[in-house]
């Protein structure tokens, strides 16, 4: 049974970090490419989005203060999602110990 819940414990961790590394992508590459960006700043401003810290650098262009505006709204709800799929087996376990399930 520990065996069966480390495994459970591993592949939350995998989904939460595929989902997270994929929304950190998305915001590179479209920091980079809108804003004009280098991608050590799109790396930044991509991290600084994604875990709720807010921009860094001022977007010039309309596609770039488009692009930061939907790229903030979906890594909301993307860190969110990441976090719930991480947390899922601890909550769950709680629960069954509390026996509120």
């Amino acid at each position: 049974m520990k065996h069966y819940a480390t495994s459970l414990q591993f592949k939350h961790f995998f989904y939460s970090s595929i989902i997270m590394l994929f929304s950190l992508a998305i915001g590179v590459l479209g920091y980079h490419y809108f804003g004009g960006l280098s991608y050590t700043d799109a790396f930044l401003n991509a991290s600084m989005i994604l875990t709720g810290m807010g921009p860094v650098d001022k977007m010039i262009s309309v596609s770039a203060k488009l692009f930061s505006s939907f790229y903030a709204l979906y890594s909301g709800v993307a860190f969110l999602t990441g976090a719930g799929i991480l947390l899922a087996p601890a909550i769950h376990v709680f629960l069954k110990k509390m026996k509120i399930e």
